[in-house]
């Protein structure tokens, strides 16, 4: 069976487009943890 380490990287032209939804993604994500951070320290200091 041929190995998938055999593919080329993706071209320069959709990089942008990976980094785009990486961003889409990491950017809500990360504001979620920090809401739920805050808020858990706030339920278990009082």
């Amino acid at each position: 069976m041929p190995s998938d380490s055999s593919q080329s990287p993706p071209s320069p032209d959709r990089r942008w487009l990976i980094a785009f939804a990486w961003v889409w993604v990491g950017v809500p994500l990360a504001y979620g943890l920090y809401e739920l951070v805050r808020k858990a320290t706030q339920l278990f200091t009082g």
